[in-house]
């Protein structure tokens, strides 16, 4: 069992950075690859970004490229997500995800567990 506790999200004005953090706890932390997602409007949960467990892969959504960045630090049990440039469109609630294994997942039925999600809103 991995438990996953996110934080960092708030209220930011359109152009700011944020960074999210996700703690982890439970089963090997390093060995899971993580991710990110957050619900699209009207939609489940959508891919945003995804690190494997030794970090040497990172993949993004379209959403994302070049304005976020996922890493972790496995000796702190933490995955992050730098946000740059926040947009409007960018507000949801961010949930963090570990799947078993080294590969780089995207879709959400690959994902073992998730935690409760921390909420972002940009205004305009």
């Amino acid at each position: 069992q991995v438990q996953l506790v996110e934080s960092g999200g708030g209220l930011v004005q359109a152009g700011v950075s944020l960074r999210l953090s996700c703690a982890a706890s439970g089963r090997t932390f390093r060995r899971y690859a993580m991710g990110w997602f957050r619900p699209a409007p009207g939609k489940e949960r959508e891919f945003v970004a995804a690190i494997s467990w030794s970090a040497g892969s990172t993949y993004y959504a379209d959403s994302g490229k070049g304005r976020f960045t996922i890493s972790r630090d496995n000796a702190k049990n933490t995955v992050y997500l730098q946000m740059n440039s926040l947009k409007p469109e960018d507000t949801a609630v961010y949930y963090c995800a570990a799947s078993q294994g080294d590969v780089v997942r995207t879709r959400r039925y690959e994902y073992d567990y998730w935690g409760q999600g921390t909420q972002v809103t940009v205004s305009s």
